[in-house]
């Protein structure tokens, strides 16, 4: 390393298992930390070894309950009082990220609200993974280190060897996205179009593209209720489609999304490993880690190396 100021990471208690291997891929030991739950729901936070004048690396996905980033920021809160030099938050899943903009009267911006909150707690740099919306960078005043998981999705698509291969986005929103893919892939882009009755319904939906006799690849930067995922996949077979298989950053997976996934006519969903997910709840998962993506960039971030040689797209 060519500093003399060594770095300690440590995990809020729902991103350990992440924690571990990206520790294990940084060949690194994970710092001890305590996290103390009182009666009523409260918890404290305290770690259990020094952190003065460190650089501390603080890895929690702030995905619901809302008590992930509560932790996060009472972790951040303490290496503040304890004289930490640099507060990295790394956060792989931003949460909230929904709520990037007033989309009607008289609602909140969650997000530049959550950017406020770990500012306010002391955080000096941020990095994370497929943000929901690109200008979420610009709701913090301090550096954002923005991964992409194109990084490990380009090499496994290549890896399908798919001779019709189409890239395709579930909604106009996510268009840019999978621009890229198709882009860097050299293959055609589909769009679905839907129209919402109200969050999470999908009321309507319509293809702009060809999909007939062509290998689908849907790609999204989360996966909430499946209902679009799904009805974007059944609507693509439907027209013609040879197989279709989606590429999903963050799976969300509330209530019945992996039955809605496994009554659904797509072969495969490919996830990363920002949130923990249980593959047995729906056998036709592949999660790929992005403990190695995070442990390079992190010792990049601290020796003041370039981390763009990791953006494919």
């Amino acid at each position: 390393m060519s500093h003399t100021l060594p770095f300690k990471v440590f995990s809020g208690t729902k991103s350990l298992y992440l924690a571990k291997k990206i520790c294990e891929s940084s060949g690194c030991q994970l710092g001890e930390m305590n996290v103390q739950h009182f009666a009523d729901g409260e918890f404290a936070v305290s770690y259990e070894e020094t952190v003065r004048g460190r650089y501390v690396y603080l890895i929690q996905s702030t995905f619901p309950t809302s008590d992930n980033l509560m932790e996060l920021l009472l972790m951040i809160d303490a290496a503040k009082r304890a004289s930490a030099y640099k507060i990295i938050a790394v956060i792989p899943y931003f949460g909230w990220a929904r709520q990037d903009r007033k989309d009607k009267p008289r609602v909140s911006i969650g997000a530049k609200l959550i950017a406020d909150l770990l500012s306010a707690a002391g955080v000096d740099r941020i990095i994370t993974m497929d943000l929901h919306a690109d200008q979420i960078q610009g709701f913090f005043n301090v550096p954002v280190d923005h991964l992409f998981a194109s990084s490990i999705y380009i090499p496994f698509i290549k890896s399908l060897k798919l001779k019709n291969l189409v890239i395709a986005s579930p909604d106009v929103g996510g268009s840019k996205r999978a621009n890229s893919y198709a882009k860097h892939l050299d293959v055609p882009l589909v769009l679905c179009h839907k129209t919402r009755e109200k969050a999470n319904v999908v009321s309507q939906m319509r293809i702009i593209g060809d999909v007939e006799g062509k290998d689908v690849i849907i790609v999204d930067d989360m996966v909430d209720t499946a209902n679009t995922l799904c009805k974007a996949a059944d609507l693509m077979i439907d027209n013609g489609a040879l197989s279709v298989r989606a590429i999903v950053t963050h799976p969300i997976m509330s209530g019945n999304a992996s039955d809605k996934i496994m009554n659904s006519k797509m072969e495969e969903i490919i996830f990363t490993d920002s949130i923990p997910f249980d593959k047995s709840r729906c056998p036709k998962v592949h999660i790929l880690s992005i403990a190695d993506m995070f442990a390079d960039t992190i010792r990049r971030v601290y020796d003041n190396e370039s981390i763009s040689s990791q953006y494919l797209l």
